[in-house]
């Protein structure tokens, strides 16, 4: 019995894991087509988004997908997606 739940435990884990990992490219993609049509932000606000965008993307390499989920989620803020 408690072998059945350990095993739905990681699976549910594993599941939460690739769901964090598709959601990072989906965000990073938003980032890109939000800079691509050139947003009114201060030269300041411009280089934060830059710079949480390329971290976001190298946590998410990483493998640390809440982080990269939450890095990604600030410059979105910035840029009001």
């Amino acid at each position: 019995m408690i072998k059945r739940y350990l095993a739905i435990g990681a699976a549910m884990l594993m599941a939460a894991g690739t769901a964090l990992a598709m959601h990072c490219p989906a965000d990073m993609k938003k980032i890109d087509e939000a800079l691509a049509k050139n947003p009114k932000l201060t030269p300041a606000e411009m280089t934060e988004v830059k710079k949480l965008r390329a971290d976001g993307e190298a946590l998410h390499k990483a493998g640390k997908h809440q982080e990269s989920v939450d890095t990604l989620g600030k410059a979105m803020k910035i840029l009001k997606i």
